[in-house]
């Protein structure tokens, strides 16, 4: 990586917001939240309008590979948290600990059910989300960003909430299967209410790369990633 070039800061500032907030929202995920008195949802939530913008960005200027490999780098880190996780719940707390080992166990113990869930459902959802914006990207060339963008998270966030959600939340007992179609449902219908609500947001720091990478080079960029699609799903 050259870090005097454009593109390089691009995606490495890009991957830090991917593997910051998918780290973020494991650590906080324990934590529930009630909506409008009905749904309850992990306050992980919150995070994710975060990673449909650096996924849409990522596959745009980087294409599926670039999604891949950030992907698997998550993830990853996201076991390593798990494994940090695990050794220090199991590490005696000094007796003038102002944080006990029962309260480090209620908040990182649920979270550690959340990694798990967040591991399976994350690559699959990602790897979903890549294939469903290119095949979008492939019908719509350069226009309809919106499309592609919101097309991919209506696939890729179906499987990602009831995946995390069954292991986060029913495997350990906190809900039952009836709790869990209902706020699982709810957590989607939530994503995609987002996802369109983000809209303006996307075409936004699309504006920005751009204006940061300058025309020329963002042209190219999109240009090159596209040939190296096609040449891929050509290849397979």
């Amino acid at each position: 990586m050259n870090l005097n070039s454009r593109k390089d800061i691009v995606f490495l500032v890009l991957a830090g917001f991917f593997i910051t907030n998918a780290i973020v929202a494991e650590l906080i995920g324990g934590k529930l939240v009630t909506f409008f008195g009905t749904f309850t949802q992990s306050i992980g939530i919150v995070m994710w309008p975060v990673v449909f913008i650096v996924t849409d960005l990522v596959n745009e200027y980087y294409g599926q590979k670039g999604v891949r490999k950030l992907s698997y780098i998550t993830v990853a880190l996201i076991a390593f948290t798990f494994i940090v996780l695990f050794i220090c719940m199991n590490i005696p707390a000094t007796g003038f600990s102002p944080v006990t080992d029962d309260n480090f166990r209620k908040v990182f113990g649920q979270s550690m059910y959340i990694i798990i869930g967040s591991i399976c459902a994350f690559i699959v959802s990602q790897l979903v989300d890549s294939t469903i914006f290119w095949m979008l990207r492939e019908k719509t060339g350069k226009n309809m960003i919106w499309l592609r963008s919101t097309g991919s998270t209506v696939i890729s966030q179906l499987v990602d909430t009831f995946i995390v959600q069954f292991i986060a939340f029913v495997v350990p007992g906190v809900w039952t299967l009836n709790e869990f179609v209902k706020n699982a449902s709810f957590g989607y219908a939530f994503k995609l209410m987002v996802a369109v609500a983000i809209i303006p947001v996307i075409y936004l720091v699309h504006f920005l790369v751009d204006r940061y990478l300058g025309k020329e080079t963002s042209d190219e960029l999109i240009k090159h990633t596209a040939e190296q699609n096609l040449h891929h799903k050509v290849k397979e």
